[in-house]
C-alpha cells in the first residue's frame, strides 16, 4: 500500500506531501489541482512502462508543466503588499514524483535535457536526472536500493555492497523499464510490477458512438478496459467467476427491479437491461448516459482480479444524484480488497463515503485541496510538521 505521494513542481503542485490510506477521496474547487495530483499517479505509471517522458512532452514539454510560480513567496506577497516578481533560480530545474510505501519507495527527477552539440528536434523532451528505489516508507542512505544518477546505476547486492549496472541508460529511460531483472536487480522488478499494477479509469466514453454501447466478440474478461469496450464481456466473468450476488446487489440498487443479462450472438456480447414493467430489454445503445456509466462503474469496481491500486477520476460524471449512494457503495465494496484513490467535484459522494465507511469497516483519508498564491495546499494544513516525513534524493 502507498503511504506517501509527492510531487515537486509539477503545475500547481509547487511542494506537495499528502498521506494515502486504504480509502482516499481527493476534494476541492475547481483549479485547486485535483486533476494534477491525478496526473502524478498516472506519470507515476508511466514511468514503469517508459512513457513518462513522452507524457510529459504532450503537456508541452518541461515548460508547460513546471510550476508557473516563484521559487519563494515573500512574507510581503502573502500579505498583500508586494505584487509576485520573479526571481532568478537557485537551483536546476526539477520536476519531482514520487511515492512512498509499507515495502519501497520510488522517486524520480525530472530536467531539462543537457545541451549537446548540433540541433535536435526533441529539445522539448524531458529528460530523467535521477531516480532512486529505497526499503521502508521513508528514505534513508542506509535504505537505499537502487540509484539513478544521469546515465549511470549503481544497484545494492545481497550482501549489501553496490554494484555497477551493465551499460548507461539513455537520459529519456527509466530503470523501471531497463534494468528489472529478477537476478541482478529483484528490487527494481518488484517496484516496477507494483507500479503496473495500478488501474486508471478516466471519463469513459458515454456517448452514443461510444464502445461500451457495441456488440463486440466477448472473451474472459476480468479487468475492463481503459474505453469500457468490453463492458458486457466483463459483467458476464464477474458473474460467472466473481461476485455476481454483488453484481445483482449494485444495480437493484440503482435501478430498482432491474438485472443485467449478457447475451451472446455468434460469439458477439451484448448488453441487456431488464427492467420491471417493460416487456424487453434494453441494450446498451438504448440506455442513457447515466445509466450505462453506472454499469461500467459496476465492472470496474466488483472485478474478480484487484488491482494494488484504483484511481478513479470524477466516477460522479453524468450520474443522477440517486445513483450517488450506490456508486458509493461500490467504491466502498472495491476498497476492502484494493487501494483506493477517488478524486472527486462532488461533495456529496465525498459524504456518501464518509457515511458509509464505518457499516464497511473502513476509515476515509479526506483530502481537501485549496490555492494559496497559485500553489495548491491542503485545507487545515497549519505547515510542514502537519504532512508526512519525506526527504528527496539529491542529484
Amino acid at each position: 500500500m502507498i503511504r506517501t505521494l509527492a510531487v515537486e513542481n509539477y503545475r500547481s503542485l509547487r511542494r506537495l506531501i499528502v498521506p494515502l490510506d486504504g480509502l482516499n477521496v481527493i476534494t476541492g474547487a475547481n483549479g485547486t489541482g485535483k486533476s494534477s495530483l491525478y496526473r502524478t499517479l498516472r506519470l507515476l505509471a508511466e514511468s514503469a512502462r517508459g512513457g513518462a517522458v513522452g507524457a510529459l512532452a504532450q503537456e508541452g514539454g518541461l515548460p508547460s508543466a513546471l510550476w508557473a510560480g516563484p521559487e519563494r513567496t515573500g512574507r510581503a506577497v502573502r500579505e498583500g503588499h508586494h505584487p509576485v516578481q520573479g526571481t532568478v533560480r537557485s537551483g536546476p530545474v526539477s520536476l519531482q514524483l514520487g511515492f512512498a510505501g509499507d515495502e519501497f519507495g520510488y522517486a524520480v527527477d525530472f530536467g531539462h535535457p543537457t545541451p549537446a552539440g548540433g540541433s535536435s528536434m526533441f529539445d522539448l523532451d524531458p529528460e530523467i536526472k535521477h531516480e532512486c528505489i529505497w526499503s521502508g516508507p521513508v528514505l534513508r542512505p542506509a535504505a537505499v536500493l537502487s540509484e539513478r544518477a544521469g546515465a549511470a546505476v549503481r544497484l545494492r547486492g545481497a550482501g549489501g555492497g553496490w554494484s555497477r549496472a551493465h551499460g548507461t541508460l539513455r537520459p529519456y529511460d527509466s530503470m523501471l523499464g531497463e534494468l528489472a531483472d529478477p537476478q541482478h536487480a529483484p528490487d527494481v522488478l518488484a517496484v516496477r510490477e507494483f507500479i503496473r499494477s495500478w488501474r486508471f479509469y478516466d471519463h469513459v466514453r458515454t456517448d452514443a458512438h461510444a464502445p461500451a454501447r457495441t456488440a463486440r466478440i466477448g472473451t474472459r474478461t476480468p479487468v475492463l478496459s481503459g474505453d469500457g469496450s468490453d463492458l458486457a464481456a466483463a459483467l458476464q466473468t464477474i458473474r460467472e467467476t466473481g461476485d455476481a450476488a454483488a453484481l445483482d446487489a449494485a444495480v437493484d440498487a440503482a435501478f430498482p427491479g432491474s438485472h443485467v443479462t449478457v447475451d451472446s450472438h455468434g460469439g458477439r456480447f451484448e448488453l441487456a437491461l431488464r427492467q420491471h414493467g417493460l416487456l424487453r430489454p434494453l441494450g446498451a445503445a438504448e440506455l442513457s448516459d447515466g445509466t450505462l456509466r453506472y454499469l461500467l462503474w459496476a465492472a470496474a469496481l466488483l472485478t474478480p482480479r484487484p488491482p494494488s491500486l484504483l484511481v478513479l477520476n470524477e466516477p460522479e460524471t453524468s450520474l443522477h444524484p440517486d445513483l450517488v449512494p450506490p456508486l458509493a457503495d461500490l467504491i466502498l465494496t472495491a476498497a476492502r480488497d484494493t487501494q483506493v484513490v477517488v478524486v472527486t467535484h462532488a461533495r456529496p459522494l465525498a459524504e456518501a463515503l464518509a457515511k458509509g465507511a464505518p457499516g464497511h469497516r473502513l476509515d476515509v483519508n479526506a483530502i481537501e485541496l485549496v490555492k494559496e498564491f497559485g500553489r495548491t495546499e491542503v485545507a487545515g494544513r497549519e505547515g510542514p510538521l502537519d504532512e508526512p516525513l519525506w526527504h528527496w534524493p539529491k542529484r
